[in-house]
């Protein structure tokens, strides 16, 4: 048998041929690129995302992309998990699906322990590294990230997956489709339940989601309604681990939920869970008016809403509204509570592009209007001591409103047989508003300019070379206010690359220099909420080269090798330390590790069964940007086995799959991700300038399996 690149050895045949682009992708076409485009980026289909896909979130799928680093708060990928690409974290990572904006508007991040197993949902990936072509939402500062959501099928067919592995973690999903009926309609679906356990102590997770989508399909038009959406309990891990000695001797321990009952035992709070809903539709209509001209038009409506709750001990009365009590003569101002600290959120609007090909040059026009609108509240579901509150009382009680405009304008166009030239522009309009104190009652407008341009030569049939510039601006989110005064942060970025593609040997290099101004680079530091804090730290850049190929040996065995070796620096970087304002001059930007590797072996004896070892290096990190040996967390390289072997039958399953997954089959103990900060110590020393640092971790699990079995008929 030989191995080649399926689907991206079709689409770049298609591509040669100047054939249309199946109606599918018109959704995306206006926010993705392709090898011809002057942007560096990586693709990952459904059959490479169905291997691994067995319960663990997409960010960990997207691991042994180039430049990625993924990290789980309960150490083993299912609940909250987090992405980092080229040192940039995930709140600067812009995600669309089917071209829609997927980030929190207020907060920028993505959480995608709201939506459980969408990855059983999904077409194909494609990651943008830098800046990008533009997008809808928020700017991209370290990535874009597409998601093209399920291919309507013409064949009928349903589907069982089941999968069981370390740490009680299960996940059942059920997957359908109608197949083309009466030649013009389909409907598919998808219904998901996933719940673990958890490496770290109590962080248990129960995830549920759904998936459901209709369409109409006929030679010029697709129109899809789609609604989809998911609900997620989990026990919070987010404090990590402070404690060295535990660190070392407990590492699963977790603090959330600890108290101390009368008596001075330590109890564990049963219920210090995350809470959320979210429930996503869209209407996307896509319609091929000629042979030059396509659009896309698409409304999207997110109604999100859930709470996480606390045990706390000694709070202030004053801290919720709450006056002092007097009990036999003694004045009582703390009291032991439990909160619910609640988000109530809309976000709503419409994107569209036209397309526009002939001949030699490809135009595409578009934009989005969309509007978020969020509450934030908090109630006192319990307190030791009531006071004078009611049931139901809201101890604050906030609102907040962002309005996003944009509109662009993308020109691809070839000059000669070997020269292509790509010009992109794009205006944001953006406004924000947030009548919570700690805000500042903020209402900012900003007007940003987006321009983008590059160059492509083809140097012969399997070579191309490409240069490009892009700007990009990007406004502070809700942390940011609620920790200072943000300035928005702007960046250029310089990407030059060399794509190579031969029938058993393709390669792709570039090297990019990112200028910032003003970047909101993480400080290590969490607030007290448990966000991570962001400040402004002036001039900084990112210099880095990165490689990836393919390389078939043989007719059985294929080599995925990927490196990112990288610089990135804070100029001249001011800190506050014991009482005096220094500059430490060029300082190491935070979880930024200079070198980031990969690589993917598998080995296909037939066509229905292969076995994978997945290897990730990731260098040492500093947590901060004051190169603090406290603040560094050490390099770490782990690797994954995974087996897929297909049953062929011709009775009541027309094939059953096995899959399996070990992770970190040499059981290292590492750590992705932590944090660190910095104070006074005032407590025991009033009027002490010393700086004292302080860090935490989130360790990862050591060996652990996903063992699991697909049924399709």
């Amino acid at each position: 048998m030989s191995i080649l690149w399926g689907q991206e050895k079709e689409k770049d045949s298609l591509a040669t041929k100047k054939e249309p682009v199946k109606l599918e992708e018109v959704s995306v076409s206006a926010t993705r690129v392709t090898d011809k485009t002057p942007v560096t980026f990586s693709n990952l289909s459904k059959k490479e995302l169905k291997k691994r896909n067995l319960g663990q979130d997409i960010p960990i799928l997207m691991n042994y992309l180039p430049g990625v680093v993924t990290t789980s708060d309960a150490g083993a990928g299912v609940g909250y998990t987090g992405i980092r690409v080229r040192g940039s974290d995930a709140t600067r990572v812009n995600v669309t699906i089917n071209g829609i904006p997927y980030n929190d508007a207020e907060s920028q991040g993505t959480y995608w322990v709201n939506m459980p197993d969408f990855a059983s949902s999904v077409e194909n990936i494609q990651l943008q590294r830098g800046v990008g072509t533009s997008t809808n939402g928020s700017s991209a500062f370290g990535a874009s990230l597409n998601l093209l959501t399920d291919a309507a099928s013409k064949e009928a067919y349903g589907q069982i997956a089941n999968s069981y592995g370390s740490f009680n973690t299960h996940k059942h999903t059920l997957k359908f489709s109608t197949g083309t009926l009466n030649d013009h309609f389909e409907v598919s679906g998808r219904l998901s339940k996933i719940a673990s356990d958890g490496y770290i102590d109590r962080a248990s997770s129960d995830l549920k989601s759904y998936f459901l989508q209709g369409a109409y399909m006929d030679k010029n038009t697709l129109i899809k309604a789609l609604v989809f959406g998911g609900h997620e309990i989990t026990y919070q891990s987010w404090n990590g681990l402070e404690d060295l000695d535990l660190l070392e001797n407990d590492r699963t321990f977790n603090t959330a939920g600890m108290y101390y009952d009368d008596n001075g035992n330590v109890r564990f709070y049963d219920n210090e869970v995350d809470n959320y809903k979210q429930d996503h539709a869209q209407l996307i209509w896509n319609e091929k008016w000629s042979a030059n001209w396509s659009t896309n038009v698409a409304l999207h409506y997110t109604y999100g809403r859930g709470f996480y709750e606390q045990y706390k001990e000694d709070e202030a009365f004053g801290d919720y509204g709450l006056t002092p009590i007097d009990i036999s003569g003694t004045t009582i101002s703390t009291t032991d509570l439990i909160r619910r600290k609640w988000l109530d959120n809309d976000f709503y609007g419409a994107i569209f592009s036209a397309t526009y090909e002939k001949d030699r040059i490809s135009v595409i026009m578009g934009g989005g209007v969309n509007q978020y609108l969020g509450r934030h509240f908090g109630e006192i579901i319990w307190t030791q001591y009531a006071s004078d509150s009611e049931i139901r009382d809201r101890y604050y009680d906030d609102t907040s409103m962002k309005n996003d405009l944009n509109v662009y304008t993308k020109v691809n166009y070839k000059l000669t047989d070997k020269w292509s030239i790509y010009g992109d522009m794009q205006y944001r309009k953006v406004r924000y508003t947030a009548d919570a104190p700690e805000t500042g009652g903020v209402d900012d407008a900003f007007n940003f300019f987006n321009p983008k341009a590059g160059v492509s030569f083809e140097v012969n049939a399997n070579s191309i070379l490409y240069l490009s510039y892009a700007r990009a601006n990007r406004e502070p989110n809700r942390t940011d206010y609620e920790n200072g005064n943000p300035k928005p942060e702007r960046l250029n970025d310089f990407e030059l690359g060399w794509r190579y593609k031969s029938p058993k040997f393709k390669l792709n290099s570039n090297v990019y220099y990112m200028k910032y101004e003003d970047q909101l680079v993480l400080t290590g530091e969490l607030d007290n909420v448990g966000s991570p804090m962001r400040a402004n730290s002036g001039d900084s850049y990112r210099l880095g080269l990165e490689v990836d190929a393919t390389i078939v040996v043989g007719n059985k065995l294929l080599v995925r090798p990927n490196v990112a070796l990288s610089t990135n620096k804070n100029k001249d970087f001011y800190f506050q330390r014991d009482g005096e304002l220094t500059n430490l001059g060029d300082t190491n930007i935070s979880y930024s590790p200079d070198i980031v590797a990969g690589n993917i072996i598998t080995y296909m004896p037939s066509s229905s069964f292969q076995v994978s070892l997945l290897s990730k290096y990731v260098g040492e990190q500093y947590m901060g940007n004051i190169d603090a040996e406290a603040s560094k967390l050490d390099s770490y390289f782990i690797n994954d086995f995974n087996v897929s072997y297909e049953i062929k039958t011709n009775k009541v399953f027309k094939s059953i799959v096995i899959t399996g997954l070990v992770n970190n089959v040499f059981d290292v103990e590492y750590i992705s991700n932590g944090y660190f900060y910095t104070y006074n110590d005032t407590w025991s020393n009033p009027g002490s300038t010393t700086t004292i640092e302080g860090t935490g971790y989130y360790p990862q699990a050591g060996i652990n399996y996903l063992l699991g079995a697909t049924l399709n008929f």
